[in-house]
């Protein structure tokens, strides 16, 4: 099934949240961002991670993405942010000018690429002498830990272990990725995990909403409405605390200077 990320009913799936200090926090100790004028943000979503860019003092930020209907979620959620600007593209061939962007984030981009290295060698022709990349996606390893009270993409596995195959054939291990960029040109390649806070719910009942109505979360749409039904029971009766549940995602980042 998978999500369509052309339909209508999808378009503010992905605009939902706001970038967590803990993520904010990481991109701060990797990229020196009082430095950064220009920055792109490709596989944008609903430009959550656009408005963070911005927030964070970035002077110009351009958003990209290959689905017009997610872009039309973006616009409106950063409506009131005129230094940041949306455009239709692919990232394995944005059709932007060469060697003009400070920064380069690619964040949860990586598994729907199958061509990693030509993803690469176009954010390597998109930077600056200098310029920063900043890849973040889940390794398998990072996709398959145990579900708990905090780590909730843990259950759904647990519950759904069909998922596991699709799940690990779609993302990319970190040594591939860090070679892959190598190829591609880049330098000073170094790898850091995150566990970012993903959303806050100050009560059990919006974190089981949340899910019935598959936000942000493209793997649920890999289950029926049945199956997503067991799954908000089954998370139910595991999570044990009813109140200010803190639910985290463990992520790998990749930075990379051209």
């Amino acid at each position: 099934m998978g999500i369509d990320f052309h339909n209508e009913k999808n378009s503010r799936t992905y605009t939902t949240r706001s970038a967590d200090h803990s993520w904010i926090r990481a991109i701060k100790e990797l990229v020196p961002i009082s430095n950064i004028s220009m920055a792109l943000d490709i596989g944008c979503g609903g430009g959550i991670y656009s408005k963070a860019l911005s927030d964070m003092g970035v002077q110009s930020v351009t958003g990209i993405d290959f689905s017009e209907t997610i872009l039309e979620g973006a616009r409106e959620n950063c409506t009131e942010y005129k230094n940041i600007s949306f455009k239709k593209g692919n990232a394995l061939q944005t059709g932007l000018e060469s060697n003009k962007y400070d920064f380069l984030l690619e964040r949860a981009l990586i598994h729907h690429i199958d061509d990693l290295q030509q993803c690469f060698n176009e954010a390597f022709r998109l930077l600056k002498d200098d310029g920063y990349y900043i890849v973040q996606d889940r390794t398998p390893e990072d996709c398959l830990l145990k579900g708990n009270e905090s780590h909730i993409r843990g259950y759904i596995f647990e519950l759904f272990p069909k998922l596991i195959t699709k799940e690990i054939n779609r993302r990319y291990g970190s040594q591939i990725v860090m070679d892959t960029l190598k190829q591609a040109g880049f330098r000073k390649i170094e790898e850091v995990k995150l566990w970012e806070t993903r959303k806050v719910y100050d009560c059990k009942d919006q974190l089981l909403n949340d899910l019935n109505s598959r936000t942000g979360r493209s793997i649920l749409h890999d289950l029926d409405d049945k199956e997503l039904t067991l799954l908000i029971k089954f998370i139910d009766e595991s999570i044990s605390i009813d109140y200010n549940i803190v639910e985290k995602d463990r992520w790998t980042i990749w930075k990379a200077v051209r």
